[in-house]
């Protein structure tokens, strides 16, 4: 499938990254980006290349991709796979590790050795490295909250921060961290809560596909379609930003031998607004299917976001309140501590929650919150305890 680079994009951060002068980027630099906005292509396709190009040494490491593995995992093995294409550096380990013969063709045993806390740490790693190739490193950790949902993944990153910490300094070529995250509140944990390993670090939104990406749908259409950019905007916006409701858009154009010119604007927003609707009515459906505690749980979360507390004796009448008036339901299971703790569990294995190692529970993605408004399902009631909250302040 044809690719929409963002060149000038991706200067402008390499630069941003690589400049020794910017104190904020050796600190490190978190991108907030919603989901399936482009960003893990922008990230693969032009970034690393144009860091490269500059002469960087890359790493790559996304959480998002691998969930089947523990974080800390994922972003270990990253770094291995990178020191294992380095002979030198291999040999150097092994020595370090009490090693006297190793096996060129198969670095695995010695690569086991580079961890958290083993023979060889991660800091010490990542500087022979850099000393051997002389070169600085850029670790791109996508999907970065992720590391927060273990404490293997939150060791990784203290890890990494004593990594950068040493690399930064003195006679090494430095280490630069970027890390991006699909929401904000969650990537907001790694660098406003001061028991974080990237407290203070610098963040900054993603920002979304523009005029030009529209301008190249556009000619990517059929030429008698003549769309235009600007009328194309309100349903971009209306899809999140995302790259791949665009291309519904377009095979519907494709697919569709019948229209006529003045028609095709109409087509393509058909695709668009029904492949919307049908996402919303998706999500409402399996809302449907959960318990009435879940249900008002979820809906409460979704409602209070960072405010969200979920054992306070206020914020349990609040489901009890949800259920009752909203829903019109009697409540015939109690509402306590336990109870609300197996509904959490159970929205996060159905995929509606994400929770921190530290218990701080948020929503999977933003389109959860997006089918509640549309079902109205955020009620007054629901923004019960917020709304105290803030009149008690």
């Amino acid at each position: 499938m044809p690719i929409f680079h963002r060149t000038a994009l991706a200067q402008e951060l390499a630069t941003h990254i690589l400049d020794d002068d910017l104190a904020p980027a050796r600190s490190g630099l978190f991108l907030g980006a919603r989901r399936r906005t482009g960003k893990s292509t922008f990230l693969q396709q032009d970034l690393c290349p144009e860091l490269k190009r500059r002469g960087a040494i890359v790493i790559y490491a996304d959480l998002w991709e691998e969930r089947d593995q523990d974080p800390g995992d994922v972003i270990i093995e990253a770094i291995r796979e990178e020191l294992a294409r380095h002979d030198s550096v291999v040999m150097r380990f092994a020595r370090s590790a009490g090693m006297e013969r190793v096996n060129m063709g198969g670095v695995a045993f010695t690569m086991d050795r580079v961890g958290l806390g083993k023979q060889v740490s991660l800091a010490k790693a990542l500087a022979m490295l850099s000393d051997e190739c002389q070169r600085m490193i850029v670790l791109i950790v996508d999907e970065a909250q992720h590391a927060i949902t273990t404490d293997k993944g939150s060791n990784a990153l203290y890890a990494l921060k004593a990594a950068r910490d040493k690399l930064n300094m003195g006679p090494h070529h430095g280490l630069r961290i970027v890390a991006t995250g699909s929401n904000r509140d969650k990537l907001a944990m790694l660098v406003e809560w001061k028991d974080q390993a990237f407290f203070c670090a610098p963040m900054k939104e993603f920002p979304p596909l523009g005029v030009d990406y529209l301008n190249w749908i556009c000619k990517r259409a059929p030429a008698s379609a003549a769309l235009k950019a600007g009328a194309l905007s309100t349903l971009f916006e209306r899809s999140g930003y995302r790259p791949e409701w665009m291309q519904i858009g377009l095979n519907a154009l494709a697919s569709r031998d019948n229209w006529i010119p003045e028609e095709a604007a109409a087509v393509f927003a058909e695709a668009i607004e029904s492949r919307a609707d049908s996402r919303i009515q998706n999500l409402l459906a399996l809302i449907g299917l959960l318990s009435p505690l879940q249900s008002a749980v979820l809906r409460v979360l979704a409602a209070q976001g960072r405010r969200f507390v979920p054992f306070w004796n206020r914020t349990l009448e609040t489901f009890r309140l949800v259920i009752e008036q909203d829903d019109g339901n009697d409540v015939d299971e109690p509402i306590n501590v336990e109870t609300v703790q197996q509904a959490l569990d159970a929205l996060k294995d159905k995929g509606f929650l994400w929770r921190s190692v530290h218990g701080v529970y948020a929503l999977e993605e933003l389109g959860i919150r997006e089918a509640l408004e549309e079902g109205r399902l955020l009620t007054e009631s629901t923004q019960r305890v917020t709304l105290m909250g803030r009149q008690a302040a």
